[in-house]
């Protein structure tokens, strides 16, 4: 068995925390498992393994083996995937992420288009209102809303959404239309802790930026959740605007205070591939580039 095996055995033990159910994954048997672990780390001169009858677990050397080694079978696979040739077909395992209500609404679809086409691929998504951290979550594509924090990541803008103030036009015929911000305060306001922890909303008036802090009736922590309580009537909510495109489009809940948006925010496929990138990221980011640009309630 050759250095790269080891290590590729060595993250696959680390990963599933245990020598037969790495020795599953890899399609080896236990003896051979160990025996890969105990000629890498005698090799080493370093334990990278804590072993117990209960557990298994990385020691802090083989924590920091751990980072190189899935770094160096990427770059491996990247290798061979673009020796194949930028036409060649797309094979492998590819991680996404994507927020929930974002990743149910527009990145499944694209996932299951990706799929259809390509055989030889296996996606994990992992749908979550937070900014997941693609290296340390060994994750190749993000779908990100929001201005990007400056980062060694290849970004493409492929689309915008807004900020939304809406409720439900049962609502507003019972307790009036708010026409600026500051009347919101004689509102009832459903606040989600996915978009923000905060209560201020903040908004444009005459080219300057202004807040308003809100007190909500109620707040919940998922968007979709603040879509319901909307459209059912409690009262008013803020949302980006492709979370209501389809309620809107039935006419269940209806914009307001929209001269006072604050700027778009740009929609990014974020993925680390290197200068070359290989042949599965390269095919996703394109069909997700391709599917968001012509989805009309993304602009």
């Amino acid at each position: 068995m050759d250095r790269l095996q080891r290590m590729a055995v060595f993250v696959a033990v680390a990963e599933e925390e245990s020598f037969s159910a790495a020795a599953r994954r890899l399609g080896m048997s236990p003896p051979a498992v160990t025996r890969a672990i105990t000629a890498l780390e005698g090799r080493l001169g370093v334990r990278l393994l804590n072993r117990t009858t209960r557990f298994v677990r990385a020691t802090e050397a083989g924590r920091r083996y751990l980072d190189d080694a899935r770094r160096i079978l990427a770059e491996v696979d990247e290798a061979d995937d673009v020796a194949a040739g930028i036409h060649g077909e797309p094979r492998g395992h590819l991680g996404i992420t994507a927020p929930v209500l974002f990743g149910k609404m527009f990145v499944m679809p694209g996932i299951v288009e990706f799929l259809q086409r390509h055989p030889g691929i296996q996606v994990s998504a992992l749908f979550l209102d937070r900014v997941v951290n693609l290296l340390e979550e060994g994750l190749d594509v993000a779908i990100r809303i929001g201005d990007l924090p400056d980062s060694s990541m290849n970004a493409l803008r492929v689309a915008h959404v807004r900020r939304v103030v809406c409720a439900a036009p049962a609502y507003l015929a019972r307790h009036g239309t708010p026409r600026k911000p500051e009347d919101l305060s004689k509102h009832r306001v459903v606040a989600t802790s996915a978009v923000s922890a905060t209560t201020e909303w903040k908004f444009v008036r005459g080219g300057k930026s202004c807040s308003v802090r809100v007190k909500p009736r109620l707040t919940v922590s998922t968007n979709d959740a603040a879509l319901e309580a909307a459209r059912e009537g409690l009262g008013v909510t803020r949302l980006l605007s492709y979370q209501v495109a389809t309620l809107l489009a039935t006419d269940e809940l209806k914009i307001v205070l929209a001269e006072f948006e604050p700027p778009h925010l740009p929609i990014h496929v974020v993925h680390r591939e290197g200068r070359h990138g290989s042949a599965k990221t390269r095919a996703f980011v394109d069909l997700m580039a391709r599917r968001l640009r012509e989805d009309a309630a993304l602009h």
